[in-house]
């Protein structure tokens, strides 16, 4: 109620959306849509896959990658499949990358880019500058969080900024059989918490510095293995 003792419609303070037949009118836009999930849980499967269903459809595509851990500039996934892409590098204007495909004469409709969370938070806003100017829609794939479970900076301004968030839905299980949502970066059997926050490995076991999939809950103590335990309630002393 306002000082004069009249009724305040908190209705009053938001502004009026057009109607369905003005909205026609209004400047198209394209999509940002942000898949996100754990190691292995098949992000660059589908990156893949959303390329090669919007070019059946006659859509053109840019297929973009941030290191990519084959270390070349392609998409690959696990399961034995890859595509050649642009490799994205410190410092690259995504725009200017869409230009310079335009002034070649050639169309991009759509931009597919995996390993997104390497991205720096000025390219994310330069996807969104793209998505909102020149209707590109935009498929961006990747890890959330870093091994200290920390966001990535591009994850952080995806996740601000994306119109859609979807989670990948492939279950990836830590080794107790609970979901794991934790990349634990793992050298000589034990779980790191401190080092460069980009390093790319895999979850190759023979590797120096690999990858692991974790819950939280093992994410937390480090432990990588099942190890014999007390049927006694645990302590937290």
């Amino acid at each position: 109620m306002s000082e004069s003792g009249s009724i305040i419609d908190a209705t009053d303070a938001l502004s009026s959306a057009p109607a369905a037949g003005s909205r026609r009118c209004a400047p198209q836009t394209g999509r940002i849509r942000w898949y996100f999930g754990p190691m292995d849980c098949g992000k660059s499967t589908l990156a893949l896959q959303i390329d090669h269903n919007q070019a059946r459809q006659g859509r053109h595509g840019l297929v973009l990658v941030r290191h990519d851990r084959s270390g070349r500039p392609q998409i690959s996934s696990r399961i034995g499949i890859s595509r050649q892409a642009t490799e994205v590098a410190d410092g690259d204007d995504l725009r200017r990358l869409v230009r310079s495909r335009w002034a070649s004469g050639q169309r991009v409709d759509y931009l597919v880019v995996d390993e997104a969370q390497f991205l720096s938070s000025e390219q994310v806003e330069q996807l969104a500058e793209l998505a909102d100017e020149a209707q590109v829609d935009v498929y961006c794939f990747g890890i959330a969080t870093d091994f200290r479970s920390r966001l990535f900076p591009g994850a952080r301004r995806l996740f601000e900024l994306a119109d859609e968030l979807h989670p990948v839905q492939v279950e990836v299980l830590c080794w107790c059989g609970l979901p794991g949502r934790f990349n634990a970066r793992v050298s000589d059997g034990r779980v790191l918490r401190e080092g460069d926050t980009v390093l790319v490995a895999d979850t190759d076991h023979a590797d120096e510095v690999r990858y692991q999939v974790l819950c939280r809950r093992h994410f937390r103590l480090g432990e990588l293995a099942a190890e014999p335990v007390s049927p006694a309630q645990l302590s937290f002393t």
